[in-house]
């Protein structure tokens, strides 16, 4: 099974359930299991988790890293489709191409014995909770190393830098009245409409910095009124705010706690990823890159999304969002491109094969 038919397959599971995430777990560790590739089993806040390590016993590590959940989609969306170069389906691009690839690749360099690979899938990436994520479950279990990549769409670049995430929920107050008389009351959820265009138009939103042309505001949700006669007096509204790395996230969040009537009531933080573009890794996955793909130019680059790679970068791990080609992620079209697949496959394995000169080795030794 090529990595273009183990996506169409991972595609088939319905990894936005936990009975989905489940069967999809079970089937990635019975393919592994099946090519002669370890695997341990775990479970982290009700959700499974994966892990297994080839190649060599000690020496320069690598951690290829990928997350099976996805959010949302209509059912037709879990019937994967091709249309010419493209493969089409709920995560698709993100990550399930990337992560059949990484899959495929582990496979290949399981014979070597100059590097050690760890192969880590995780449940929870596009979770919006917090605390103790799965992936800072994986690094405190050990599975770390030199160096992390994340399988998150990148078009076979290499994300150095992410933005942050501020998730909020809002509380705007507003007064009741009855709904044939709205003048008399003060509607909460219009208030809470305004307040987000307040926030679109703060200063920060303005900002830039070399990767990026400015920071996101999204209004991902609305939950006002309890009556069609009635003016409603209180709204939530759940922002997604990304913002740049240099910018502070306090400063930000103290502006809109200033917004008159409003209250911020819930907060989900991710800070900004930031990896030097001369760190020997990326330097040496940059090398790769253009070895194996048609990329030459502008590999480093800047992504609006974020990914777990923070959990390895807060354990003094650097690591690098690296994935295949696609676009349409998190959208009803969602694709990744078939013949990036393999060069990614293509570039990871390049990677590893180059990793031991860093440390002044050379070659791989085919065991």
């Amino acid at each position: 099974m090529d990595e273009s038919a183990l996506t169409e397959r991972l595609i088939t599971y319905d990894t936005s359930s936990l009975e989905g995430m489940k069967a999809a777990a079970a089937f990635i560790y019975g393919w592994l299991e099946a090519r002669d590739v370890e695997v341990k089993g775990e479970t982290h806040n009700g959700r499974p988790v994966l892990a297994a390590t080839v190649g060599a016993a000690e020496g320069p590590t690598i951690v290829l890293h990928g997350h099976l959940d996805v959010v949302p989609a209509n059912e037709d969306q879990f019937t994967p489709r091709i249309d010419g170069d493209r493969l089409i389906g709920r995560g698709a691009y993100d990550m399930k191409g990337g992560l059949a690839a990484m899959m495929c690749a582990v496979r290949e360099l399981a014979a070597q014995d100059a590097v050690r690979i760890r192969f880590v899938c995780v449940s929870d990436e596009e979770s919006d909770e917090q605390k103790h994520r799965a992936s800072d479950f994986v690094v405190e279990k050990g599975y770390v190393g030199d160096f992390a990549i994340t399988g998150e769409p990148t078009n076979l670049r290499i994300g150095i830098q992410a933005k942050g995430v501020l998730g909020l929920r809002l509380e705007v107050s507003g007064r009741s009245a009855h709904g044939s008389t709205p003048w008399l009351g003060d509607n909460a959820v219009l208030k809470a409409v305004d307040t987000f265009r307040s926030i679109e138009s703060m200063p920060f939103t303005r900002e830039s910095s070399e990767l990026f042309d400015r920071p996101s505001i999204s209004l991902g949700r609305i939950l006002g009124g309890d009556a069609v006669n009635r003016v409603p007096d209180l709204c939530a509204i759940d922002l997604d705010i990304r913002y740049l790395p240099g910018q502070n996230p306090d400063e930000i969040l103290a502006a809109v706690n200033a917004l008159e009537g409003t209250q911020v009531v819930h907060v989900f933080h991710r800070e900004p990823i930031i990896v030097s573009r001369d760190e020997p890794h990326v330097k040496v996955l940059a090398e790769a890159v253009s070895k194996t793909t048609p990329v030459q130019d502008s590999i480093a680059v800047g992504r609006d999304g974020t990914s777990d790679i923070i959990s390895f970068l807060k354990a003094d791990i650097p690591g690098v969002e690296f994935g295949p080609v696609g676009d349409g992620h998190h959208g009803p079209d969602e694709w990744v491109s078939i013949e990036s697949l393999g060069q990614y496959r293509r570039a990871l394995v390049e990677f590893a094969t180059s990793v031991p000169a860093l440390s002044g080795e050379s070659g791989l030794r085919v065991a």
